[in-house]
């Protein structure tokens, strides 16, 4: 798969695993990996990036001693969600139409 577009999809499915309530980054990894391969290396970047475009807020919190960084989604990652399904609409019109061959005449 192209990076580039793997790298947009991995921002969509890390909101979405949010979408049900805060996480934090090895669970949202576990949740991910049935669909899309991801690295800690790969989600830490992505969950910093959208940190700071205002899609998703952090809290840490002691558990087991440790802290642990939570992610929360945002209103704008719910958005960002939004934007992602209605493109996916339209790349899905595109797909058919390649898909079929074009124009049928």
């Amino acid at each position: 798969m192209d990076a580039q577009l793997k790298k947009g999809l991995l921002d969509v499915c890390v909101l979405s695993v949010l979408r049900d309530g805060e996480s934090y980054g090895y669970k949202i990894i576990t949740d991910i990996a049935p669909y899309i391969e991801v690295s800690e290396s790969t989600l830490y970047p992505i969950l910093k990036r959208l940190e700071t475009a205002g899609a998703l807020t952090t809290q840490s919190r002691e558990y087991n001693g440790r802290l642990r960084k939570y992610y929360k989604i945002t209103d704008k990652g719910m958005q960002k969600i939004e934007e992602f399904i209605e493109n996916a609409r339209e790349f899905e019109r595109i797909y058919q139409f390649i898909a079929k061959g074009g124009i049928q005449k």
